[in-house]
């Protein structure tokens, strides 16, 4: 039976992450997220193999794969507990669609179920090889944010449509992606209800919230079945980020969002580079 056992220093440097994540969160609003699961890993450090584990092989490889899912679940808790918080704020300022955020979360629970299910039986090497992918995939999203922007100006006065074929497969799909990732999936979901609700650009934003939430807590839910989540860490995340985000937000509006956004984008496929490095071995168990 594997065991985790963390020092006194990575409960502060967890807390530090999570500022980090907040602040990245507040300053460019999306995005900081995906950055969880490698600061849990690199800078916690919870990816450093312990020495009752490095002298065998066999048992450094369980404990690495171990911690590796362990990164994902215990993210994935302080995620959904974050959107929940953050959903109250928007709700208060009316950007918070119930009905269209409740019909998008139910079928989205059950892609977060199976797909939390299928990560764990995947090898952690290659999760976190196909999250390096992902990662770039939402920096790329974060370049192109501009576009975004201006579709929030033009649709903000727009009536959602909702269109329950477009709602269940698109909510069944992204919380899969959310579910096996261990992600909330936010980059996903707003395009998502975009696509299937008709919601403006900025009630899309709100409501995600509460499936962001969802998933999050669904998928963390599952992960614990296998052990997979420390929450006492998650807390320390969710500490962390609602400081960091305080103090992002201030910072942002002194500051060129586009060249912030941007110049996050690229540390984002930096890091993304450097875990598929670190776990390009994982592609290869797949294919044996």
């Amino acid at each position: 039976m594997i065991e985790v056992l963390l020092s006194p220093l990575q409960y502060f440097l967890a807390v530090i992450a999570g500022v980090l994540v907040g602040f990245s969160l507040g300053l460019i609003g999306g995005g900081g997220s995906i950055l969880a699961v490698p600061l849990l890993l690199y800078f916690v450090g919870l990816a450093t193999i312990p020495p009752q584990y490095s002298s065998s092989p066999a048992l450094a490889a369980e404990y690495t794969n171990f911690v590796d899912h362990i990164a994902l679940g215990t993210t994935a808790l302080a995620v959904g507990l974050n959107a929940y918080i953050n959903s109250y704020m928007h709700f208060r300022r009316g950007n918070v669609k119930i009905l269209e955020g409740v019909t998008f979360t139910i079928p989205g629970v059950a892609g977060a179920t199976l797909g939390s299910y299928v990560s764990h039986i995947t090898p952690g090497k290659s999760l976190l090889f196909f999250f390096g992918i992902l990662m770039i995939g939402v920096a790329l999203l974060m370049l192109r944010q501009r576009s975004a922007d201006r579709i929030k100006a033009g649709s903000e006065g727009g009536l959602a449509r909702l269109s329950l074929v477009k709602v269940i497969p698109t909510g069944l799909l992204v919380g899969f992606a959310s579910g096996f990732f261990g992600i909330g999936g936010g980059f996903l979901i707003v395009p998502g209800l975009l696509f299937s609700t008709g919601l403006c650009m900025i009630k899309a934003v709100g409501t995600s919230l509460i499936a962001v939430g969802t998933f999050g807590i669904t998928s963390a839910t599952v992960y614990s079945m296998y052990g997979y989540v420390l929450p006492v860490i998650s807390i320390l995340y969710l500490v962390g980020g609602i400081l960091g985000g305080y103090g992002g937000a201030s910072i942002a509006s002194r500051l060129p969002r586009g060249t912030l956004r941007k110049a996050f984008a690229l540390i984002i496929i930096a890091v993304a580079i450097y875990i598929m490095v670190e776990n390009y071995k994982g592609l290869f168990l797949l294919i044996h």
